[in-house]
């Protein structure tokens, strides 16, 4: 049963436009939460018959598809899925048969068969029939006025499926905008799952659409093969770009694993101030507090103020664990710093007035990290002391950047710890789907 319409242009309530479907969540009959849609599985027809609906690929627990047959679907919201309860754990893997809707079909070229004008697909349209099957029945299109993978946008229009041709065809430069926009409110660890998963083709394409903020966010989250891959495939200057967007200690990384010419070459297109603190960073043993640490902490000078300091961690871009805490060190307060005074804690900060300044406020009995510190120490010193986050001080005073615990976290587990969360089998839950 449909209760709801997913794409205002339709006026029937028993269409469900798919791109609208991503993301939104899944239930039990009971109304618990057992994951989110991630896409919608199609088997494609000769005859230019339509689209015969599957099911959807249902995320569940961290990044984990699973398969769920459309035939145990019992309702269809704007912002929910219900289904009979019925769920095999079995981890979704994709049939040669087998096509998603939104990795595959959007953002393709096809054509209008009536005039041939090449026509992108914006989204696509599921209905049912009265054999409780669902077809794919209409195509949403925009008409191409511009070239490239960013063509502008035309005109839109809803066509029948047998209205258009070309999905059957393998594309180059298929574009990825609609992908993107499908899955624009999910966290990048997220975002960096989906785009483990998808074909090298399209893996290429969604990177190429990205901005270089996403990117760069999804970048952190993926296994190194994929970051090395990805980074390869963009052009010099754009690579450049998307480093200098991620935070210095995982483009660190990234470069140190890049051959020394293609990571010298990336380094000199860098801006000066940008590459500087990466190669510091690189000097250091990758397992040492001087190769964990970002050389982008919260540093405020002496007479700044409580509600000055707060307004600094208060940005949301800022790492969680790195708003946990701010250092205060006289001028200049860019890494390496001037004299390092000590840390005030986010908690200190929201128990003191406002005008109050930091240097009355400061934590200066707690010694800092040191660069050379092993990786054991570094965990261990944090764990001691309860902390998310530590400062890391030359032997002059200087600091030069603080290291944060999901830093410690990801080299203390596996080499392989994100293919192994991506790409893990949950236990055999039997049958088959």
């Amino acid at each position: 049963m449909i209760t709801g319409t997913l794409w205002p242009m339709s006026a029937s309530a028993t269409r469900v436009f798919i791109a609208r479907l991503a993301g939104i969540a899944v239930f039990d009959p009971a109304g618990d939460q057992v994951g989110r849609v991630r896409d919608v599985v199609v088997a494609l027809r000769l005859g230019g018959r339509p689209p015969r609906v599957l099911g959807l690929v249902v995320e569940v627990g961290p990044r984990r598809p699973v398969f769920l047959p459309v035939t145990r679907v019992t309702v269809i919201e704007s912002d929910a899925v219900i289904f009979d309860g019925r769920l095999n754990m079995r981890r979704f893997q994709q049939r040669e048969s087998e096509t998603l809707v939104i990795a595959e079909m959007l953002d393709r070229t096809v054509r209008l068969c009536e005039s041939g004008d090449p026509v992108s697909v914006v989204d696509v349209a599921m209905e049912p029939t009265r054999t409780r099957d669902w077809l794919i029945g209409k195509v949403a299109v925009r008409r191409h006025t511009g070239r490239g993978l960013r063509r502008r946008g035309g005109e839109s229009m809803i066509v029948d499926w047998n209205a258009v041709e070309g999905f059957s065809a393998v594309e180059h430069g298929q574009g990825a905008a609609g992908l993107i926009a499908a899955f624009e409110r999910m966290k990048p660890a997220d975002l960096a799952g989906i785009v483990h998963e998808l074909p090298a083709k399209r893996r290429t394409e969604v990177a190429a659409a990205l901005d270089d903020e996403r990117l760069a966010d999804v970048l952190e989250e993926l296994p190194e093969d994929d970051q090395i891959e990805i980074l390869g495939k963009l052009e010099a200057d754009r690579a450049a770009d998307v480093l200098e967007a991620m935070g210095p200690d995982d483009a660190a990384d990234l470069l140190g694993e890049l051959p020394t010419e293609q990571r010298e070459r990336l380094l000199t297109l860098m801006e000066p101030h940008e590459a500087a603190p990466l190669r510091r960073l690189l000097t250091y043993d990758d397992e040492s507090a001087g190769g964990l640490m970002t050389t982008e902490p919260v540093v405020v000078p002496p007479d700044a103020t409580v509600a000055e300091a707060l307004a600094r961690i208060r940005t949301p871009d800022l790492n969680p664990a790195l708003a946990a805490q701010v250092y205060v060190c006289r001028a200049p307060t860019a890494t390496p710093t001037g004299r390092y005074l000590g840390t005030v804690h986010f908690q200190r900060l929201l128990r003191e007035p406002p005008p109050t300044l930091v240097a009355g406020i400061v934590d200066t009995e707690l010694d800092p990290l040191r660069p050379t510190m092993t990786l054991e120490a570094v965990a261990t010193f944090l764990a001691t002391y309860n902390l998310v986050a530590g400062a890391v001080v030359d032997e002059n005073g200087h600091l030069l950047g603080a290291v944060t615990i999901d830093d410690v976290l990801d080299h203390l587990l596996p080499e392989d710890w994100r293919e192994t969360v991506m790409e893990a089998t949950a236990d055999e839950a039997g049958g088959t789907r």
